[in-house]
C-alpha cells in the first residue's frame, strides 16, 4: 500500500506538533518538526551573538550555513519515547522551546536563504513518503503535492493560555500577556512575510481546535488520512 505524505500547517501554538505526532504514531510514519529546525537556527543566532537586540547579522548567518557550521538532526529518546532536536551534536530540545527563542524565531524564519536551506533538507527527508511534517508552508511550498493537507488553527487567546500552561508546567516564569503579544506578533509576521507566507492551501482541510480536545482533533485527522489511503487502494 502506498504511504502518504501528510502536511500539517497552521498558526503558532495551535498544536500542530501534537497533531502531527498523533497521526504519525497511528500510521507508524516518520514525524518531522520543521518548527524545531527554525528554532534551532534561532538558538544558534542567539548563542553566537548574531543578534544585537535589534538586527540579525544575516551575512554571518549565511556564511555559517554555507560553511556547514550549523547541523540539525533529530534523535529518538527511548526513555521519553520521542524524537529530540540536536544542534551541532547537543540536545537543545528544552532550550529551543523557551520564550527567548520564541520571540526571535519568526524574524529568523522570514530570511529567504534560511528558508531555502531548510526547505531543501525537508524535501530530502520526505522523498519516500510515509511522513507527517508540520510547519507554516509545508502544504503550499515544501510538499505542494502532499496527499493530505491540514490547516490547523484556534483563537489566539486560547493558544496563548495553552502555551502559558505548558511553560508554567516546565517551571518557567512567564507572563500570559507577554505570550498573547508574542503569538499575535508571530501570526502577523508569518502571514505577511514575502517568502512563502502562512496561508491555507486551496486543497487543505481546515481544523479549528479552539473547542476540541487533542483526541478529538486526532480522530478527525486520522479519519481524513484513512479516507486518502482508501482512495489509493
Amino acid at each position: 500500500m502506498k504511504k502518504l505524505t501528510i502536511a500539517v500547517d497552521g498558526h503558532s501554538s495551535c498544536g500542530k506538533s501534537t497533531l502531527a505526532k498523533d497521526i504519525a504514531k497511528h500510521f507508524n510514519y516518520k514525524y518531522i518538526d520543521t518548527g524545531a529546525m527554525y528554532r534551532a537556527i534561532t538558538l544558534y543566532v542567539l548563542e553566537n551573538n548574531l543578534y544585537d537586540g535589534k538586527k540579525i547579522n544575516e551575512n554571518a548567518l549565511r556564511y555559517d550555513l554555507n560553511a556547514g557550521k550549523i547541523n540539525i538532526d533529530f534523535r529518538y529518546n527511548p526513555k521519553l519515547k520521542k524524537s529530540e532536536t540536536y544542534l551541532n551534536g547537543k540536545n537543545v530540545e528544552k532550550k529551543i522551546r523557551g520564550i527567548e527563542v520564541s520571540d526571535l524565531v519568526s524574524p529568523v524564519a522570514v530570511i529567504p536563504f534560511v528558508r531555502e536551506y531548510l526547505v531543501a533538507q525537508q524535501r530530502d527527508m520526505g522523498k519516500e513518503g510515509g511522513l507527517v511534517m508540520d510547519g507554516r508552508d509545508i502544504g503550499t511550498n515544501v510538499f505542494p503535492n502532499a496527499d493530505l493537507k491540514i490547516f490547523l488553527t484556534a483563537d489566539a487567546e486560547v493558544r496563548a493560555k495553552r502555551r502559558y500552561d505548558e511553560l508554567k508546567a516546565k517551571g518557567e516564569n512567564v507572563s500570559l500577556n507577554e505570550i498573547i503579544k508574542n503569538i499575535k506578533e508571530r501570526d502577523y509576521i508569518d502571514s505577511n512575510r514575502k517568502t512563502n507566507p502562512l496561508i491555507q492551501a486551496e486543497d487543505a482541510v481546515l481544523i479549528d481546535n479552539t473547542n476540541l480536545t487533542m483526541q478529538e482533533q486526532a480522530n478527525i485527522a486520522i479519519k481524513l488520512a484513512e479516507e486518502k489511503l482508501n482512495e489509493k487502494k
